[in-house]
């Protein structure tokens, strides 16, 4: 009998990519310190090389790091790294550096936290099943969310972009789930103390169908940004039934026919060093090989 695979699985609904988090930081060298060094990901050689912004690649993913005063996501990023040990090491290495920020790491069974120098809050998983062949990316962005939100949210992105979503119990609190691409989504968990105010930070998806959710924002009167043929913006999200705002976050949204959609991203291997130089394993592999 032929072998019997889950079709399902590889199925992807409208939004196919999560690229980009963005927030502002004051100061670059700090950022280096902490997401090149400490963290050991890979500053994009190519694009935003000046020092007024900076690109930060994480396998197929990247942080926006633009200066400015510091924003903070309400919630966490969601990273995968190959190997926790050889993290845990390069941010002792840093802390030295970092001290006087708001820089902490904390080393768990399974995963590491992280608070990045103004308070950013990143939780590392070493590579799994649950997150497919992806060894280095970033699989989710979770979102504190006011209470009775999730049901709402849920339907948002369901209804106005056509995603794949469910509501699910994460840690004893009811949170929405969006799919925004390969092993990536955005988490949206209800928490029962009070949500800081919106600063101003984004992430950016790509959709495959550019026109219709864009369509549906525009009716709502939502869209906050015409950026240009291949990109809007909006901020709100609401409940699409009653039309209630429930939670402030800028969405970038992208077409798949944005120049840089699929542009190939540089990511080095922390552990190549000019004093134990090995040729040929100067890039990392952000997944694994394919297998049938």
């Amino acid at each position: 009998m032929a072998k019997k695979y889950d079709r399902a699985a590889e199925d992807m609904a409208n939004i196919v990519g999560l690229e980009h988090v963005n927030f502002t930081v004051p100061d670059q060298r700090l950022a280096i310190l902490f997401y090149i060094t400490g963290m050991g990901f890979t500053r994009d050689p190519y694009l935003v090389t000046g020092v007024e912004n900076m690109w930060v690649n994480i396998g197929r993913s990247q942080f926006h790091l633009p200066i400015g005063e510091p924003q903070v996501l309400r919630g966490r990023v969601g990273l995968l790294t190959p190997n926790l040990g050889d993290l845990a090491r390069s941010l002792k290495a840093v802390s030295g550096d970092l001290k006087g920020t708001r820089f902490a790491f904390s080393r768990k069974k399974a995963h590491i936290d992280v608070t990045c120098p103004w308070g950013n809050q990143l939780r590392c998983h070493q590579p799994d099943d649950r997150f497919g062949a992806i060894k280095l990316g970033m699989p989710y962005v979770e979102f504190d969310v006011p209470s009775g939100t999730a049901d709402a949210i849920a339907r948002f992105y369901r209804q106005i972009f056509d995603a794949t979503t469910g509501v699910e119990k994460i840690a004893g609190a009811r949170a929405a789930r969006i799919s925004v691409g390969y092993h990536q989504d955005l988490i949206f968990r209800e928490s029962k103390t009070p949500i800081p105010d919106y600063d101003g930070h984004h992430f950016q998806v790509y959709v495959s169908n550019f026109s219709g959710p864009h369509a549906k924002l525009l009716e709502r009167g939502l869209i906050t940004q015409e950026s240009n043929q291949h990109q809007y913006r909006f901020r709100d999200i609401v409940d699409p039934d009653s039309g209630e705002k429930v939670y402030e976050i800028e969405h970038e949204i992208r077409s798949m026919t944005h120049p840089i959609y699929g542009r190939a991203l540089v990511n080095r291997n922390p552990a190549q060093t000019n004093n134990a130089f090995a040729s040929g394993y100067d890039e990392r592999p952000w997944a694994e090989p394919y297998s049938a």
